[in-house]
């Protein structure tokens, strides 16, 4: 599993501080040493945690955005839940799953990074702010529905997913 360097979990711990939003942000134990020196504490708008129960979270109704690496779980579990993401690829799969969601799916924004391949406080502190506070912001968020309800359709009874799930167990049964 690749993790945050210490200069990008120092650049993402000031891009949320500086939205001015509130946040909580899972660091596991082993990368707290990585974050700016009293960010936990000094943190009014943010709460860090070590763990928690990502789909309990991305249900909850005062989420805003969910700022993603764009692993294939992550990405399809805020599709299916239907929440605005902010893609931060890391590597593999994560950069094609962050292509879909800011340029066909239009359910998310890139936080592009510079030539250091470091997405800077800035950008991160924007890209929030472009989700949560703007009219683009308001269209990526009916798009984000749109999949959600999209997503829920297909495996409903009746449904595309629903129809090949039956067609396979029938064929396992023709054996």
């Amino acid at each position: 599993m690749a993790g945050l360097s210490e200069e990008q979990t120092q650049e993402l711990a000031l891009g949320l501080k500086d939205s001015e939003s509130y946040f909580l942000w899972v660091v596991r134990e082993c990368d707290q040493s990585k974050l700016p020196k009293g960010f936990v504490e000094s943190s009014k708008k943010g709460l860090i945690v070590t763990w928690c129960p990502q789909l309990l979270v991305l249900t909850h109704e005062a989420l805003g955005c969910f700022v993603a690496h764009c692993g294939w779980n992550s990405t399809l579990e805020a599709l299916s839940i239907g929440v605005p993401l902010i893609a931060m690829p890391l590597w593999t799969d994560q950069v094609t799953n962050a292509k879909l969601i800011a340029d066909v799916w239009k359910m998310g924004v890139r936080a592009v990074a510079d030539e250091k391949e470091i997405v800077r406080s800035e950008t991160i502190k924007n890209c929030i702010k472009e989700i949560i506070e703007t009219e683009k912001g308001n269209e990526i968020k009916k798009n984000a529905l749109k999949w959600k309800n999209l997503a829920k359709s297909s495996v409903d009874e009746g449904g595309r997913s629903d129809k090949n799930i039956e067609e396979f167990v029938a064929a396992l049964a023709q054996c």
